[in-house]
Formats: C-alpha cells, sequence, structure tokens
C-alpha cells in the first residue's frame, strides 16, 4: 500500500506540473506574439458595425475598437447586418483583451480582439479559440484585410488568411454571392461618386 500511495503521489505532481508547464508555454507563446503591444482589458458595451466595439475598462473610460486584420462589409453592403449581429453574438457583453500598438485617423485603436480566456484553458489552441477577427472570417463576414496584414502576427496571417479560403470554399456568408464586393472598394467607389458628384455641382 505503501509503494502505491508514492506511486500515486508522484503521478499526481508529474501531471500537476506538466499541465504548470504548459499553461506557462501558453502564456509566453501569446505574449512572445504581442511583444511590444499595449493591452487593454474590458467589457464590450457597444457594436458600432461589423469590425468595430466600444470597450470599457475598470475605470468606466470607454474606449472605440477597430479589430485588426479583418475588414467586414459595410453597414448598406450586403450582409453589413449580418457581420454586425454576429459581432454582437460573438463579443457584446463579454470580457475581452485588446493587444494594440496603434490608432486609425479616427482614433480608434487597432487591435486584435480576444475573449478573455477561461481559468481551465491551459493549451495555446485554447487561447486563440477566441479570436473574435478570425471567428469573424470563418463564418464568411469578413475577409481578411491584406493590405494591412504587416500589423499582425505571422501565425495570425496565416490563420486569417487560411480562414477566408475555407470560407470561400465552402460558401459561408458573404461567400454564397457570385461577386461580392470588398468592402474597400466599396468605400473607394462612394468617394468616386461623391467627388463626381461634388464637380458636377459646382459646375452647374
Amino acid at each position: 500500500m505503501r509503494g502505491y500511495a508514492g506511486t500515486a503521489r508522484k503521478l499526481a505532481t508529474l501531471t500537476i506540473g506538466r499541465v504548470a508547464i504548459t499553461l506557462l508555454a501558453a502564456t509566453l507563446l501569446i505574449a512572445g506574439q504581442r511583444a511590444g503591444a499595449a493591452e487593454l482589458y474590458g467589457k464590450v458595451v457597444g457594436v458600432s458595425d461589423g469590425d468595430t466595439i466600444t470597450v470599457l475598462d475598470s475605470a468606466r473610460t470607454p474606449h472605440r475598437i477597430r479589430l485588426n486584420g479583418i475588414d467586414a462589409p459595410e453597414k448598406r453592403q450586403p450582409y453589413g447586418t449580418r457581420a454586425k449581429e454576429q459581432l454582437a453574438a460573438l463579443a457584446f457583453g463579454k470580457l475581452v483583451v485588446v493587444h494594440w500598438n496603434k490608432r486609425d485617423r479616427y482614433r480608434r485603436i487597432v487591435g486584435h480582439v480576444r475573449l478573455a480566456a477561461p481559468a481551465a484553458c491551459a493549451t495555446p489552441a485554447c487561447f486563440h479559440s477566441g479570436d473574435v477577427g478570425l471567428a469573424l472570417i470563418e463564418s464568411g463576414l469578413a475577409w481578411h484585410y491584406k493590405r494591412y496584414q504587416n500589423g499582425q502576427t505571422a501565425e495570425d496571417r496565416t490563420r486569417y488568411a487560411r480562414a477566408e479560403e475555407a470560407a470561400r470554399s465552402k460558401r459561408a456568408g458573404l461567400w454564397r454571392d457570385a461577386h461580392p464586393v470588398a468592402p474597400w472598394d466599396y468605400r473607394s467607389n462612394r468617394r468616386a461618386d461623391a467627388a463626381r458628384t461634388s464637380s458636377t455641382v459646382q459646375v452647374n
């Protein structure tokens, strides 16, 4: 019995040690990927569209966040409303962590957003499972924003690109359309139309 008890204690100690090492490795992996980035923790209290949220921090200061690495359909585009609804379903009312190092011209934080990891999360895959931007791409309700992919880690770039390819193959979400218009092209076309209209008005 003493021998059995000793063996059981050794196995338990070994198991606990392995879990601790796994947790440490997962934490170091995330920290290494986001080296040099600031962290913001808070609750999602608003969803403006398919790629913009508002996060309230512990000091009750609101921060507008533009999800890094994705571009969702604009509100007036097909699937624009669905993208916003999906983002709300994924994140509204939930705690998130935002890794970021820049703002856009609208002064929004541009960051990688993931749901706060549960205490039981002990693997790198578990940390990635809460990636909000990736989830939107997987559901076919956002593009991988390759124009700004240099702002992503190499791993995120690969995962986002593969997720878009998979969504296209499955014809998920907006990929059901024969010729979906990328939001950056939609915005460019609207600016061109506005410029032509302004020019016509001035001539008249």
